[in-house]
């Protein structure tokens, strides 16, 4: 017998709290690749580029993305939950928020560090707010709505949408380097291995 969808818009406290945790420690990871110098995540890359260009930081400059993403939801009639507008706003303060505590230039052995650790809390994130059922954030929901519209497949079309942000970023002076690469590489296996952590005995299709 298939499980009843949860409600997107009135979670248990603990689906609650899954979710702000999770988008705090993907910011917490997200920050901590931006500290290190070494390369950003793609929307990161874009985010950043787009605050060496206006008064923006990174963190609002993430949360003016994301919202200007969500508009892109319209025509591809994607349904929003309380998770994906909390997503908009929370992921940017993190980023924010963590970068205020983070030396600026901290020590090279600490800045290699903080790559995989940046990788490990977006993924941990992910799996946690994922696995919360409060609605797909911007740009995953983008992901999925163009997949849905056009035919193409998630991976081609998420490695497109990728790409073009991570270009247009660092055409706007945003970082690219060895850090996105270990991004790009590591993440997906990360949020498999946490969405099969916090995701058991939830269906496949719900998440």
């Amino acid at each position: 017998m298939p499980h009843p969808e949860p409600s997107r818009w009135r979670p248990s406290p603990a689906r609650a709290l899954r979710l702000l945790a999770g988008l705090w420690l993907f910011g917490t990871g997200e920050a901590l690749l931006v500290d290190s110098h070494f390369g950003n995540s793609p929307w990161t890359v874009l985010a950043q580029g787009v605050s060496l260009n206006t008064p923006l930081s990174i963190g609002a400059a993430t949360v003016s993305i994301s919202f200007v993403v969500l508009l892109l939801w319209i025509p591809l009639r994607q349904r929003p939950g309380l998770g994906t507008l909390i997503n908009a706003v929370l992921i940017g303060v993190a980023i924010d928020v963590t970068l205020s505590y983070l030396p600026d230039r901290p020590p090279l052995a600490v800045r290699l560090a903080e790559i995989p650790l940046g990788v490990f809390f977006v993924g941990l994130g992910s799996g946690l707010y994922l696995t919360s059922l409060l609605g797909p954030g911007p740009r995953d929901g983008l992901m999925t709505g163009l997949h849905r519209r056009t035919g193409v497949s998630i991976r081609v079309v998420r490695g497109c949408l990728e790409l073009t942000v991570l270009t247009i970023g660092w055409l706007l002076g945003g970082t690219f380097g060895v850090g996105t690469v270990a991004f790009a590489l590591g993440i997906g296996p990360m949020v498999q291995t946490m969405l099969g952590v916090f995701g058991r005995g939830t269906p496949a299709r719900q998440l």
